[in-house]
């Protein structure tokens, strides 16, 4: 008998973050930041599971639980090889079905649950493999990268024979890639110093321990108040100096006319780009921006529904930085259309990485588009927050501000039982012990 899958098992997990205002910015001042947290059980005597997740920031997460049960009947009792030989199927066979799409299509809390059981899939095929998930990509070949891909849609910017083309030409320059990548890590940023909650003090005093760690590249969230922005980018600016890259984002706070104008107060400070300055389903509200502001660049992405939204986001030459969520796009079958997508129009991928678990999705999305599909690091970088790695079996390892590539089998993503036990909301320890508190 081969492998199958027997079981789905899904939990509320959140750790309650808005406590010391980690992860505070304009529109999202207290999130505690939640998963929906998957295990697909299998029938191998060793025990071998699938474990992925969707993000949330607390309230809400209890829906996209229910979204993975909808979807729960779909994967039980299918077999591994048979998911492999068609995984295009198999994905569109979820994001896709008659039934369930009527409250998607391809968005929505369904394409979040979508992204939970399809990536804890992915991580069992890697973990079979013996290889982290990114060596599991870097591996296959054009035609097996490929034949994951659901093109509907996006062929008018993008057909499977120009994606072969692309990943064929970087085919036999992997291995050089790949050394590099072992050697110097990939490139990062850091937010934790920059969070709208934190007071001066505290910003500046992990601006200095980040500095004292060989951060290069810093982010700060602002979009609440233009006058408290502009005394806080100037905190930061002086502390950093002028050599090191500076990011910021408004988390979609502004109106068009009004992003277009807090920026010009802005340009003093030299921000690299401007990170969601507005609804992040207004493309042409994007486009506008991006013209008005340039040689600053507009970043969005995390809040980018599917591939046929980036699609049109590069055709109007919307952004100039794409940050791709993990969980948002339907697991990583959607996010190597994007990652093809995207190198097409020359835009470099910088994905989101601002929450539980992205962090550790994320390395591999990049360390992949580096060495088979971009082929470079060039205006490239890697979100970084410092929270909550210590409940992941394997975490993020950094040095100097880079992410060094992982190297046990799978996505990255399994959580220690213990810590998803003690934050189960709202049951769990941490949150009964918060509940006697008043808190």
């Amino acid at each position: 008998m081969g492998l199958k899958i027997t079981d789905l098992v899904v939990q509320d997990v959140r750790f309650p973050t808005s406590l010391s205002l980690d992860g505070s910015d304009a529109v999202n001042p207290d999130p505690d930041y939640s998963a929906t947290y998957v295990i697909l059980k299998t029938n191998d005597p060793s025990g071998l599971e699938g474990h992925g997740l969707t993000f949330t920031i607390g309230r809400g997460n209890e829906i996209c639980v229910a979204a993975v049960n909808a979807i729960k009947p779909f994967v039980i009792g299918l077999e591994i090889d048979a998911i492999k030989a068609d995984m295009c199927g198999f994905w569109r066979s979820i994001a896709a079905d008659s039934q369930l799409r009527w409250i998607g299509p391809e968005k929505g809390a369904i394409h979040l649950a979508t992204a939970a059981v399809v990536n804890a899939v992915w991580d069992i095929l890697a973990k079979e493999a013996g290889k982290p998930l990114w060596k599991l990509l870097v591996d296959m070949s054009p035609e097996e990268i490929i034949a994951c891909i659901d093109f509907k849609y996006i062929t008018d910017a993008l057909t499977p024979d120009q994606a072969f083309k692309m990943l064929q030409e970087k085919a036999s320059t992997k291995t050089k890639r790949e050394a590099i990548l072992l050697s110097e890590g990939y490139p990062a940023y850091t937010t934790s110093a920059g969070w709208l909650g934190y007071s001066d003090d505290k910003m500046w005093a992990l601006c200095q321990k980040a500095l004292a760690e060989g951060w290069q590249d810093f982010k700060l969230k602002v979009g609440a108040d233009i006058e408290e922005d502009i005394r806080r980018i100037a905190i930061m600016r002086q502390e950093i100096g002028p050599d090191r890259r500076l990011m910021i984002d408004a988390n979609q706070n502004w109106d068009v006319t009004e992003a277009i104008e807090n920026m010009v107060r802005f340009a003093p400070y030299d921000p690299w780009w401007i990170e969601e300055p507005t609804s992040p389903d207004d493309i042409l509200g994007h486009a506008r921006i991006a013209k008005a502001i340039h040689p600053i660049g507009v970043a969005t992405g995390e809040h980018c529904h599917n591939r046929v939204m980036f699609k049109q986001f590069f055709q109007a030459q919307a952004i100039q930085f794409c940050q791709l969520d993990s969980c948002r796009l339907g697991s990583i079958n959607e996010i190597l259309a994007v990652l093809l997508l995207a190198a097409k129009f020359n835009v470099p991928v910088c994905p989101h990485g601002g929450g539980v678990g992205l962090c550790e999705y994320i390395q591999h999305i990049s360390m992949f588009d580096y060495e088979a599909v971009s082929g470079t690091m060039d205006n490239r970088t890697l979100e970084y927050v410092d929270h909550l790695h210590e409940h992941f079996i394997n975490p993020v390892r950094m040095r100097k501000g880079r992410y060094l590539a992982p190297t046990q089998p799978g996505y990255s993503i399994e959580m220690f039982s213990a810590s998803r036990d003690d934050h189960i909301y709202p049951e769990g320890p941490v949150w009964q012990k918060l509940k006697e508190q008043g808190k």
